[in-house]
């Protein structure tokens, strides 16, 4: 459990100290000590079914409060939050995961189960029923939240979740969550379907994609979202990646990107021109305002060679960062020329700021991760896990068995046990689906370290693995036809 201690305010976080906060500061150890704030900070949030229009096409959603995004959720680090969520839904259950807390030891089942997976650590919550979900934000950086039921993120469940705390560069303005993501027309339900009547190979591609929510689909219809800039003056972004499918390229023209958090976990400052960013992922971006005082387009560039689903205009999602004194007008710039990739970033630029090296693994596993498509009739899709696909029974959650001591878990839980808390746990992703595709794996619970990445199959040469201060985060991309290899320690049951 991490250790609770007392502030004393001595460091004043400021455009010119973001590394302070309060008796603590980026140096420290956020896995053993938390700021006790003594500050419970208390949120309502309401799914419901809304009809509105992102990009000026108007189409049937799930919205969290009526607003799309949903609300801002923030906290101080070391802050507890409540948070109420009711299912105001016509049909569907829902649940709502905090994607990327650690939630330190609260999947045990003398807490409430808070994790937000159907199935896996709460039952859905039905129509009209409340649940309280309650952790204690003991990281910080930039995340969301979403439902974890079914397509439903997809159709509009999610928000920003930014949890402060010191920074590993100064910046004097944040200006707060910057949503990327693919856009359909239609609902994931029914581009569901209709992909599954497709003929074998072929798949609904997505119209668009949105920057905060917001995009034009053509010159008469939609708005893009604005970000107001003041020359000389250093802003924070926080890219959160929610797309469906696909990577996104993030840049604005004419702008130098510096690099201080991938996830929830703080870098060493790396600059770029440009990223590329998996569904799931996060970056806290700062930019500094020194170009002339003009219109520029931010880009989020879906990269069609990621994706045998495609978007009909994966060139045309933007949105605008206007200079103060700048006229109102669309900007001209250009993006130059920016590379079209499916991997993460490399991880010679990923290196934690706090560091951590990997211990021994107490227990090491190759999964092979398949990806079945197609009958003689109509395409199908099942992912498995080690051959395994998974089976999840909403009535019966798989902390539910554990609470009752029933450990006879059935096959379609697609259990792996741990035995020993506190161990390192080695995991090798293999992709056997033979599409070669790329695909983004998250953890609940831990952050992981990547230890490798590769082409081909990985031969168990372990030496090739780093162990010191190797890249963490809880969200990294398996690469088309090569393989993943993370590690995390086992200290959080569930």
């Amino acid at each position: 459990m991490a250790e609770v201690v007392q502030s004393t305010d001595n460091c004043e976080n400021s455009a010119t100290s973001r590394s302070c906060w309060g008796d603590y500061s980026i140096d420290t150890d956020y896995y053993s000590e938390v700021p006790e704030t003594n500050v419970t900070r208390e949120y309502w949030l309401v799914a419901e079914n809304a009809v509105l229009a992102p990009d000026g096409v108007k189409r049937q959603m799930m919205v969290w409060n009526g607003t799309f995004p949903g609300p801002l959720i923030e906290a101080n680090w070391g802050d507890n939050v409540i948070v109420h969520v009711t299912n105001g839904l016509q049909d569907n259950g829902t649940t709502i995961h905090w994607h990327g807390l650690r939630q330190f030891r609260n999947n045990e089942m003398d807490v409430i189960v808070n994790t937000g997976v159907p199935g896996t650590t709460q039952c859905p919550i039905p129509p009209g029923e409340t649940m309280t979900y309650r952790w204690r934000a003991t990281q910080y950086g930039s995340t969301w939240y979403h439902s974890h039921w079914s397509l439903q993120f997809s159709e509009g469940l999610y928000g920003p979740l930014i949890i402060h705390g010191p920074a590993t560069a100064d910046y004097d303005v944040d200006l707060g969550p910057v949503f990327i993501s693919d856009w359909y027309h239609q609902t994931a339900f029914t581009t569901w379907a209709q992909g599954e009547r497709q003929p074998i190979g072929s798949f609904v591609q997505s119209d668009t994609g949105l920057i905060n929510g917001r995009n034009k689909w053509d010159a008469f219809t939609g708005e893009y979202e604005v970000f107001e800039f003041e020359q000389g003056k250093k802003y924070l972004l926080r890219i959160i990646a929610v797309q469906t499918d696909s990577w996104m390229r993030f840049a604005i023209d004419g702008h130098t990107l510096t690099v201080i958090a991938t996830d929830l976990v703080p870098i060493r400052p790396f600059k770029t021109s440009s990223l590329n960013i998996a569904p799931g992922q996060r970056y806290d971006v700062v930019v500094e305002a020194n170009a002339a005082e003009d219109n520029y387009w931010m880009r989020s560039i879906y990269q069609t060679q990621c994706s045998n689903v495609g978007n009909a205009n994966p060139d045309s999602i933007k949105a605008i960062v206007r200079y103060k004194n700048a006229v109102e007008l669309d900007p001209i710039s250009s993006a130059g020329d920016l590379p079209e990739s499916c991997e993460d970033e490399s991880a010679d630029n990923l290196i934690p700021h706090l560091e951590r090296d990997v211990g021994i693994a107490g227990d090491t596993t190759q999964l092979s991760i398949q990806f079945y498509r197609g009958t003689d009739r109509k395409n199908f899709f099942q992912w498995t896990v080690g051959t395994v696909p998974l089976v999840a029974d909403w009535s019966n959650p798989t902390n539910m068995l554990i609470q009752s001591n029933d450990f006879d878990f059935p096959a379609g839980a697609n259990i792996h046990d741990l035995n020993q808390d506190g161990e390192w746990a080695y995991y090798i992703l293999q992709d056997g689906t033979g599409f070669g595709l790329s695909h983004p794996f998250h953890l609940h619970g831990h952050d992981f370290s990547i230890l490798g990445t590769g082409n081909g199959t990985y031969d168990g040469f372990t030496a090739a693995l780093n162990v010191n201060n190797p890249p963490r985060r809880d969200t990294a991309t398996m690469p088309g036809g090569g393989w993943l290899a993370i590690a995390f320690k086992a200290d959080n049951p569930g």
